[in-house]
């Protein structure tokens, strides 16, 4: 039976016991009609809806364990069976204390479960904003088929004011497409040929064709959900903690009830009904479910609403590993650059550079090479048919052109050939320009160079500055030379520059400055950067990036944005810090209250009876939770 029902059984039966216990004040309801209308009137809430407090107390109790629900169900056992027993003896009853007590935690109970409900619809909202269909050219003629029936190839037509139904890549066509549901970006975004869309994002003022590239589960909304969903299914180291103290707290309540009965029967000379009165409320009083509530409910509330701007977190561990990171090292190209590098200088004979240069490139998927190839398609290079092609890693590529010796790289590539120094010096004059260069050999002779440029995105440097702002020391980790790293890095703002590096050294780097005594995070993009990611103890995947970075991350940010770290860190750490509030306020009841219950401030008039008690056990519960739901109003800075 679900809580909600057995609350409203609760409810029901309530109303009669109010009416007993107001008529018994007012003299209009009989002694005896009290005694045994509140015995029938809290039987049902006893045995019905407080059953399953009594077997989930019983199945802890013969594992040699406690849980929140036996404290529920020995106070309510107590003042039950000793009034079931009163009623045929003649002494006073308190059936309305167990009824009470059992309504109030239900009410408590419900309310928590519409504030769990309430913290996890805006994610399953997501999933609202998909497209029911879409229009698909079948036949030749677009027409209108059920989501479902997408397929991966498929040309999917989107008019104005139209959502993407699913995520592809533009083939026709260029608009702005609100893109503020999934990635939390305000403004329209342009796009244009060769550019992905996003399923679920509105094309504003454009018609566009986009051939589908993933659908179902696959698309970035789903993995979205998926993502949070796992993220606010997990918990916290902390919570871990909170759930010993709740193992060890019951029993001790338990104990601190029997020893509350003791001393006020034995060596206070109370009644044996007052006694008993004194040590339900205690038992009430401590029941631990605000303690236990404290974490998942802000985790649950902070992935929510970090979802919302764009940032995934994949975990609670992650959440608190973040308090400690002192250090963030970035990888370059797509992460503080925009990833889209463009030629901007041929040095020799151009035709001959771009095309021999152009025609080494084709065969590798390098970003670099990329745009040397794009050069050439700009200019209608033709390309030459090469052999014994050979990607040496973190140097360059080499090949064959008939008799000849092909090399295109960085200096480590060319290393023991011929480097006339004109050519030397025009290359230290183009890095310094943050340019990026390789030179081509043929034979054992350099013949030319081609600079590359990547610019720094637009928010690199405001990212910089937001987390200098935050104390936190930023390192550049990149396989680039010394003199572009370190333009870029003077340009945006970076503390230490870590340049030349292959890539299977990104990790061992990591390591060395955890090693220093750092808390790291790392944040990068491409394959080549999932051995960091998973070592450093962040990880934080640009949305951009390849699947295995974004599986190997801890975080993932939806947009390409480096401000996404910033919103990462600041809404980890509001998170966390709202588990502690929320862990402090469920303490506080407890420290204040059960001296309270037991009755040591009688003398001041301050009592609980078990009633009160577990009316401020449940209003524990209630200011827990809507803690945790106050954090969809914190304020990021970014």
């Amino acid at each position: 039976m679900s809580v909600t029902k057995r609350f409203w059984i609760a409810f029901i039966c309530v109303l009669p016991l109010l009416y007993l216990m107001v008529g018994m004040y007012a003299g209009f309801v009989s002694h005896e009609l009290m005694r045994w209308g509140t015995f029938l009137a809290t039987t049902p809430i006893m045995w019905v809806a407080g059953w399953p407090f009594i077997t989930s107390a019983w199945a802890t109790f013969k594992k040699h364990n406690a849980n929140m629900d036996t404290l529920v169900a020995l106070g309510t056992l107590v003042a039950y069976l000793y009034s079931l027993l009163a009623l045929f003896t003649g002494l006073p009853v308190y059936f309305e204390s167990a009824g009470f007590i059992i309504f109030f935690v239900l009410l408590g109970q419900v309310f928590e479960e519409r504030m769990r409900h309430s913290a996890n619809s805006a994610v399953e909202k997501l999933l609202d904003l998909q497209a029911k269909s879409a229009s698909v050219w079948r036949d030749g003629a677009y027409v209108s088929v059920p989501l479902s029936e997408v397929v991966i190839g498929d040309r999917v037509r989107v008019l104005p004011g139209e959502k993407i139904a699913v995520d592809g890549r533009i083939i026709e066509g260029e608009t702005s497409i609100d893109e503020s549901m999934v990635t939390g970006e305000s403004m329209p975004v342009k796009k244009a040929v060769g550019d992905s869309v996003i399923g679920s994002t509105i094309s504003t003022n454009g018609t566009i064709v986009f051939e589908a590239q993933k659908v179902g589960d696959d698309t970035m909304l789903a993995q979205i959900v998926d993502f949070v969903k796992k993220a606010q299914a997990s918990h916290a180291p902390i919570q871990d903690l909170t759930n010993t103290i709740s193992g060890i707290f019951v029993p001790v309540v338990s104990i601190l009830a029997i020893v509350t009965f003791v001393v006020w029967y034995v060596f206070l000379g109370a009644s044996a009904i007052q006694a008993m009165l004194y040590g339900v409320a205690v038992l009430i009083i401590a029941c631990p479910c605000a303690l236990g509530l404290a974490t998942p409910t802000a985790l649950m509330v902070g992935t929510g609403r970090s979802a919302k701007m764009g940032v995934l977190i994949k975990n609670g561990t992650v959440l608190q590993a973040v308090q400690k990171i002192d250090t963030i090292v970035f990888d370059k190209t797509g992460t503080i650059t925009v990833g889209k590098p463009q030629v901007t200088d041929i040095v020799g004979d151009q035709d001959q550079v771009l095309r021999l240069a152009a025609s080494l490139e084709s065969l590798s998927e390098h970003p670099l090479a990329k745009a040397i190839v794009q050069a050439a398609k700009e200019k209608n290079v033709t390309l030459e048919a090469l052999s014994n092609f050979k990607a040496l890693e973190g140097k360059g590529v080499m090949a064959r052109l008939d008799d000849k010796s092909l090399a295109l790289g960085n200096a480590k590539l060319q290393e023991g050939k011929t480097f006339p120094q004109a050519l030397k010096d025009k290359m230290v004059a183009l890095q310094n320009d943050a340019k990026t260069v390789v030179s081509l050999s043929i034979d054992d002779q350099v013949v030319g160079l081609i600079a590359i440029q990547d610019a720094p995105k637009a928010t690199s440097q405001q990212a910089m500055a937001e987390l200098k702002k935050r104390h936190i020391q930023t390192v550049m980790l990149t396989g680039d030379n010394e003199a572009v790293a370190r333009s870029i890095a003077q340009q945006v703002g970076i503390d230490q520059v870590i340049a030349d590096v292959l890539p299977t050294e990104k990790a061992d780097h990591i390591h060395k400055l955890q090693g220093q005594g750092r808390v790291v995070a790392f944040v990068g993009d491409g394959i080549n950067d999932a051995p960091a990611l998973s070592i450093a103890d962040v990880g934080i995947a640009m949305g951009s990036g390849t699947d295995i970075a974004i599986e190997s991350g801890d975080i993932v940010l939806v947009q390409n944005d480096l401000l996404g770290v910033v919103r990462a860190l600041d809404m980890s750490k509001k998170t966390f810090q709202r588990i502690l509030l929320n862990l402090f306020w469920a303490s506080i009841y407890n420290a204040i209250g059960i001296p309270i219950a037991a009755g040591l401030f009688v003398g001041l008039g301050l009592v609980l009876n078990p009633e009160i008690a577990g009316l401020a056990m449940a209003f524990s519960s209630v200011s827990v939770l809507t803690s945790s739901l106050l954090l969809n109003t914190t304020k990021i800075a970014v």
